[in-house]
């Protein structure tokens, strides 16, 4: 398979690293001490077009295809150094935007795309709880007809975005009985809403530039007009949900990995010790090999992926390996950027710590790399 990138996908690359560099990375530092999020930031990746990559231009968005909005957030990864803002950016675009841009009524679209794809609107997934994260059958919070719209109870945790969010897309449990598939239901709850706050707020190891929070529904009437696709649709949207997050945020992943590949090369081709460059001993230039391997065999494996979204049914195991072995690949190479950098890579300045810290949780996020071989052991009939 080719995955020569055309023309327009090597300008829209460019593009990306280039406003990344110009406008990003100053004050990442301070940023990532204070847990702040940067909102004008995020705004201007919204004047970019991040946010709404896939969404149609009618819509305010981009129109990218699956994979050129992969190449584009690994451009994104590459180019921008603060992994939360490139999380926060990604959980609003891939667990929020793309449910109602493939599910939501022409009504959802029109009221909601278009802030979402320009940054004025932040959206915040709500699907985890307290007692069930990969565990999906356990949810306990649930939303009850009530007249012509439904009464949503429950506590939602580890909400990206959550204490800056607009809106929430919102999972809750409509019939038991069906569990899951059938009995979950998708809601779009705008901050605002009577019932509606945020709970306690957390502080993370990496990615300290991301808020995340619990959502709180305290008797949240929304209208029936705030479901999401159909009643009883949830599973389906979630796991397609799932599918554009388990790839396209790997494909950030691997922008990092390139950027650490380089900066790794870059000292040890500099570094002298007992009297030559570093890169001439093995222990050190076998390192930054496996380290190009991983991120090439990563790329190979999450293009594939990203162009058999919304082509084939096993799209889904397809995710979950791409998911795996990008992040667990993020975490071998950043670990094996501070081995290479030494005492220098403990150090906050050479950067490489804080990509570690970010890179920690590429294996929790968007399902555990546990969980994920599970799913691919399930695909082969385990």
């Amino acid at each position: 398979m080719d995955f020569s990138l055309s023309e327009d996908q090597e300008a829209l690359r460019r593009q990306i690293i280039e406003f990344a560099h110009r406008e990003l990375n100053s004050g990442i530092h301070e940023r990532d001490g204070a847990h702040e999020f940067p909102r004008g930031l995020w705004l201007e990746c919204g004047r970019l077009g991040l946010q709404g990559l896939p969404v149609p231009e009618q819509y305010g968005g981009a129109g990218l295809d699956p994979l050129s909005t992969a190449l584009a957030m690994e451009a994104f990864g590459y180019g921008c150094e603060d992994g939360g803002l490139v999380f926060s950016v990604g959980a609003h675009l891939l667990a929020c935007v793309v449910p109602i841009l493939s599910h939501g009524s022409e009504e959802q679209k029109r009221r909601y795309l278009p802030g979402l794809a320009n940054g004025t609107l932040i959206a915040a997934n709500a699907m985890t709880e307290p007692d069930s994260g990969s565990d999906a059958f356990s949810m306990s919070t649930t939303a009850e007809p009530d007249g012509d719209g439904f009464l949503i109870r429950g506590t939602k945790t580890f909400c990206t975005n959550g204490p800056v969010c607009d809106l929430a897309v919102v999972y809750a449990a409509t019939d038991r009985d069906k569990g899951f598939h059938g009995g979950t239901t998708v809601f779009v709850v705008e901050t605002g809403t009577a019932g509606f706050s945020v709970g306690q707020r957390f502080e993370k190891l990496g990615l300290r530039t991301s808020p995340i929070s619990e959502l709180l529904f305290d008797d949240v009437r929304v209208p029936g007009e705030a479901v999401v696709g159909r009643v009883g649709a949830g599973g389906v949207i979630f796991n397609e949900s799932m599918e554009w997050e388990r790839i396209c945020l790997p494909a950030a992943h691997i922008g990092t990995i390139e950027r650490l590949l380089e900066r790794s090369l870059e000292y040890a081709r500099t570094r002298r010790a007992f009297g030559q460059p570093i890169a001439r001993f093995q222990a050190v230039s076998h390192r930054i090999v496996d380290m190009k391997v991983r991120l090439e065999a990563a790329r190979l494996l999450t293009y594939r992926a990203a162009g058999r979204i919304g082509q084939r049914r096993d799209v889904g195991m397809d995710a979950s390996m791409t998911k795996l072995f990008v992040s667990e690949s993020l975490v071998t190479s950043a670990l094996d950027a501070i081995r290479l950098f030494g005492g220098y890579g403990f150090m906050q300045e050479y950067d490489v710590e804080r990509a570690l810290r970010d890179a920690v949780g590429s294996t929790l996020y968007s399902g555990t790399s546990e969980m994920q071989r599970n799913i691919i052991a399930a695909w082969l009939g385990l």
